[in-house]
């Protein structure tokens, strides 16, 4: 198998910078393995990691990445505004250059398969990887969050792989395959989370709102504000730009302000385009018409 995977996983912890540095050079440690960019936040207390490479390279690295986080992340202790299932709380192979969804999909259950059998952890394969329906969605999988999964464990969220028993430190992993997504946060000028949850709601394709679009409402600290966060699973139905506009309108229309975005992990080169071209009014902005694309093959 050639090509190139990228991998996104989001681990648990987001505090200790001592750990995240750990967790960051376990994955530079596997030879040939490009780390892109770690992100951190001490409110949603988790940190996301990009990396790529060769397929059986990046395996490796996600591999790496568990056993360091596994040591370092204990869930009984662990709070955060972030859902979440597990101290490895999910890992998506997204395919890129020469490799394909099926090929990412085999990644994806064979490196479940795998990470069951050495850490005893139960395994949940999602979005392209799933195999039934109702795991197709990360929250649906998520839902039951750490403190709840041991009493559906055995019910609704029996184990793809490994044991039907909560790890007692590390929780439970979910990993599958999907598209690039963008995971984007927009603060609002106001403490009062109840604004930011009642955008997200209206907002998640879930509720109606916006196709191709997960969102929830937060509280952050420091100074307090409110959070809409947002993955786009597909920029071509909904895009940021269209996201923005949206979550500004409802935000305006109930007298707040908008601060700021927030980019979580990397976007594609074509995302960034489709919001310059709506804020400028650009028609037919495109690769070819940006210098450093003619560089990149």
């Amino acid at each position: 198998m050639g090509g190139i995977v990228e991998c996104v996983p989001n681990v648990s912890e987001g505090r200790r910078a001592d750990a995240i540095d750990r967790m960051a050079d376990a994955i530079r440690s596997v030879e040939g393995i490009r780390l892109l960019d770690r992100t951190s936040d001490a409110d949603h207390n988790r940190s996301v990691f990009t990396f790529a490479g060769a397929p059986d390279v990046v395996e490796a690295a996600a591999h790496a990445l568990v056993d360091a986080a596994l040591r370092e992340v204990d869930l009984r202790t662990h709070t955060g505004e972030h859902p979440r299932i597990g101290a490895v709380d999910v890992v998506p192979f997204v395919p890129l250059a020469g490799t394909t969804m099926d090929e990412c999909v085999a990644i994806a259950r064979r490196f479940g398969r795998a990470v069951a059998d050495r850490h005893s952890l139960p395994v949940y394969f999602y979005a392209r990887a799933a195999t039934r329906p109702e795991r197709v969605r990360l929250p649906d999988i998520r839902k039951p969050q750490f403190e709840g999964l041991a009493a559906v464990i055995a019910t609704t969220h029996v184990p793809d792989a490994g044991p039907a028993a909560v790890h007692p430190t590390a929780g439970a992993m979910v990993t599958g395959a999907r598209p690039p997504l963008i995971a984007f946060n927009i603060e609002l000028a106001t403490s009062d989370v109840k604004v930011a949850k009642s955008i997200a709601r209206a907002i998640r394709e879930s509720s109606g709102g916006l196709p191709a679009i997960q969102a929830l409402g937060f509280e952050l600290s420091d100074p307090p504000r409110a959070q809409v966060s947002m993955n786009l699973l597909d920029t071509s139905v909904t895009s940021l730009a269209t996201a923005w506009r949206e979550v500004e309108r409802r935000a305006r229309a109930v007298g707040v302000d908008v601060l700021r975005g927030e980019l979580i992990g990397l976007m594609p080169l074509d995302a960034a385009l489709g919001v310059t071209a709506d804020a400028l009014r650009l028609d037919g902005l495109t690769r070819d018409r940006i210098i450093e694309a003619h560089f990149i093959e």
